[in-house]
């Protein structure tokens, strides 16, 4: 990953540490500057392995949350299972020639289950015990990494990618550049992000669309149809949900007149 690259990836980063509400921590998430970043610096064209790489990407954070939640590894050990989970895919795909509108068609198809799924299933509750505050298997707190730690781990997955990059292939654009940090800074909340995520995905789906379509013509208008993509499903995602809380604030308690 060019320095450019890192840096784009330490905004994403450092944007979903100043928000609180979850769900828009995982709108930024998914915001695709990793993966025009990844775009810009290699010439893989967009095809059919990397709508897979947008399912191996909640498929790591399934992971690092089944770790660190359920297992209660250390966030760093779940960072890199799911680190793990996602190059076995890689690999795996790697013999594998994907063609782009058959494998979209799955890919949409898979997230449609994927998210009857979790919406039938029931609401996580708070992630953690009330009476401890560090949460499961977290010595250190909620304190976070220091800025310096963020940025070496950046660098080292940006290393990583770059000695993996036979295995990786395609899948290199979609990798967890961000996100084995972004796992860190929402390790309290990640049942519940993974569930935003997983729902935002669509709309990672979409960039990759408007890349593929524009890719013929050249980087720039590839780019610029791929987050025109992003943009438009990311706002029949969520200007619904918006208008109707705009619509039908919620009741503070203010006592109402009779």
């Amino acid at each position: 990953m060019t320095a450019q690259g890192v840096l784009l990836v330490t905004v994403v980063v450092w944007a979903v540490t100043l928000i609180r509400p979850v769900r828009w921590r995982a709108l930024v998430a998914a915001l695709p500057l990793p993966m025009t970043a990844a775009l810009l610096a290699t010439d893989h064209p967009v095809d059919g392995a990397q709508l897979v790489g947008v399912v191996g990407l909640n498929l790591f954070f399934g992971v690092v949350a089944l770790a660190h939640h359920r297992f209660r590894w250390p966030i760093l050990l779940a960072d890199l299972a799911g680190v793990g989970g996602y190059l076995a895919i890689a690999a795996a795909l790697r013999p594998v020639a994907l063609p782009f509108w058959p494998t979209l068609a799955v890919t949409v198809a898979c997230w449609l289950l994927a998210v009857l799924v979790l919406h039938r299933l029931p609401g996580p509750g708070h992630p953690t015990d009330p009476t401890d505050p560090a949460g499961p298997t977290d010595p250190a707190g909620s304190a976070r990494l220091p800025v310096a730690a963020r940025l070496l781990l950046v660098l080292a997955g940006a290393a990583l990618t770059g000695l993996l990059g036979q295995v990786l292939r395609g899948l290199v654009v979609t990798f967890p550049y961000a996100g084995v940090l972004v796992a860190v800074e929402v390790r309290r909340d990640l049942p519940v992000f993974c569930r935003h995520f997983a729902r935002n995905s669509l709309a990672l789906i979409g960039f990759l669309v408007g890349v593929h379509l524009g890719q013929d013509v050249s980087v720039v208008v590839a780019l610029v149809a791929g987050w025109v993509g992003f943009a438009l499903v990311a706002a029949a995602l969520h200007l619904p949900a918006w208008c109707r809380a705009r619509r039908h604030p919620v009741n503070l308690g203010c006592p109402t007149r009779t």
